[in-house]
């Protein structure tokens, strides 16, 4: 809690320079002591806001948008990330639709979910790159009957590894937007009538920080996940009146495939301990104070979300992306050096 106390501190003496005329003869003095001391006083309410919405205070109950027996649709449901929303979500009682690309895991979670939880379970096959027409018309016709209270939409793709716009493939463009941004517009088109038309509903869709800070080298998913954010918060005041809850779900790094992590550490959880965070904090912005219609539910990242956005110059400030930029020219260079080891291994 240093950060709050020097930010009091601060406080404290902007306020008896402005009460101080006598000793401050300068009416410009106190006009902009005044004006520190608002700025000051709203950056502490901010931090204790997020103290409060990370460590006290419980998000919406799951019950508000749909009872036991109801059914929540998770894209990218077979690891990570959607394979723990999914078993989650069982354990709460929810019916899981499970929609990814393997149709061996789907079967496999499948199996587990029912063996484990007692919930029905349905699974669509179908890869998000391809943008095939009748894969949609088919996860349309599947979910039309259904009760869908809850919307995951985790399905995503990054590159594989940090590569300068330039260089990169355009096929790997290709699918990253197709997948990021067209697969989740067009599942959530497909569920979202049926939300509106009951006045319930919750859809959470997973983003990254690469949509807060604008990211060197992975120029591509960044853009994509930016777009997500826009995207989610003026669907979240669409769909409001209806009764229906919009919420962007940030994260920094999770173990995962795609992140390429395998242990868990302070700042890098496993998905579930981010997945019972996610569910933990509807309605809870946590770190993403001031971000309507988003959250960054789990403390650490929290923490760091509100830091580079109150601490720093900004997101979008040069400085903060040249650091980043560095950053992931590290990343790049150990990758590569470990692909030609690995190269040298298998000749």
């Amino acid at each position: 809690m240093a950060t709050s106390q020097k930010m009091t501190d601060t406080a404290e003496h902007l306020m008896d320079v402005a009460s101080s005329p006598d000793k401050w003869a300068s009416p410009a003095t106190q006009v902009f002591a005044f004006i520190g001391l608002l700025w000051l006083s709203l950056k502490i309410f901010s931090f204790w806001r997020m103290i409060a919405s990370l460590f006290v205070l419980p998000g919406i109950s799951l019950s508000e948008f749909g009872k036991k027996g109801s059914w929540a649709v998770i894209t990218g449901a077979s690891d990570g990330i959607g394979k723990e929303y999914a078993l989650q979500l069982a354990k709460k009682g929810f019916n899981v639709f499970l929609v990814s690309r393997t149709q061996s895991k789907l079967d496999s979670l499948q199996a587990e979910i029912e063996r484990t939880y007692r919930v029905d379970v349905k699974t669509v096959a179908m890869d998000f790159a391809t943008n095939n027409d009748n894969d949609y018309a088919n996860l349309k016709d599947t979910t039309a009957d259904l009760d869908v209270s809850i919307l995951i939409n985790n399905v995503g793709l990054s590159h594989s590894i940090p590569i300068p716009f330039a260089q990169t493939p355009e096929q790997e463009m290709r699918d990253i937007i197709t997948i990021n941004c067209t697969g989740t517009l067009r599942v959530t088109h497909l569920i979202a009538p049926g939300m509106i038309s009951r006045k319930r509903g919750l859809i959470l869709t997973m983003a990254s920080f690469g949509g807060i800070l604008p990211t060197p080298l992975l120029a591509t998913y960044s853009g994509s996940k930016a777009f997500l954010q826009q995207w989610s918060t003026a669907l979240a005041s669409e769909l409001a009146p209806s009764g229906v809850k919009v919420q962007l779900v940030q994260s920094y790094l999770v173990t995962s495939a795609m992140s390429k992590i395998r242990r868990s550490s302070l700042m890098v959880p496993t998905p579930k301990q981010f997945v019972r965070a996610a569910l933990g904090k509807i309605g809870r912005s946590g770190g993403a104070q001031g971000v309507s219609g988003t959250s960054t539910p789990y403390w650490a990242h929290g923490m760091m979300h509100w830091a580079i956005a109150n601490l720093t110059p900004g997101p979008m400030n040069r400085y903060v992306v040249d650091v980043n930029r560095s950053m992931h020219e590290g990343i790049r260079k150990r990758a590569l050096r470990k692909a030609e080891r690995d190269g040298k291994k298998s000749s």
